[in-house]
């Protein structure tokens, strides 16, 4: 399955690119993210709680990010499996530039699933998927925003 996207962000490129590598705002913005802990390798080692269908399952998983390239994007891989829900497994690409109004967050990604997930098929896996980066990204500005506000705040207030 591939899913391809973009969303505008009302931010800085730098702030984007700041809580896109914040461990926090990351686990915030994680629908049905119960743990995000940094690992030893430096990989993160995640749990999620997630719905599919008649399938509801406690996915733990390991993410890896590479390809830094400081306020431009990276690459993300990640596996995890749900026990007999089944496994995922995702490759995806984030691009950052800059638009009028804020930043423009693309990305691609490419996911394989196994076990039960595969056997309730890609279009309802596809549906839920979709739903949660919607999720994701709604908080994810939210959050954004959140703290820009607050930023702006303080900073009104100290002069």
């Amino acid at each position: 399955m591939e899913f391809t996207g973009t969303q505008v962000i009302k931010a800085s490129r730098a702030e984007v690119w700041k809580r896109l590598n914040d461990p926090a705002t990351l686990q915030q913005c994680l629908p049905g993210c119960e743990k995000y802990e940094q690992g030893e390798d430096g990989s993160y080692d995640a749990v999620i709680v997630a719905a599919v269908g008649p399938i509801k399952a406690r996915f733990k998983g390991t993410v890896r990010f590479s390809g830094h390239q400081a306020d431009l994007g990276y690459h993300i891989e990640g596996s995890g499996s749900g026990g007999v829900a089944g496994y995922g497994k995702l490759g995806a690409d984030v691009r950052l530039e800059d638009v009028d109004g804020g930043t423009s967050l693309q990305y691609v990604a490419a996911a394989q699933i196994g076990g039960k997930l595969a056997q309730i098929g890609s279009r309802l896996v596809g549906s839920v998927a979709n739903k949660f980066l919607a999720e994701f990204f709604s908080r994810f500005e939210q959050r954004v925003t959140q703290e820009m506000e607050q930023s702006a705040s303080l900073e009104a207030c100290s002069e």
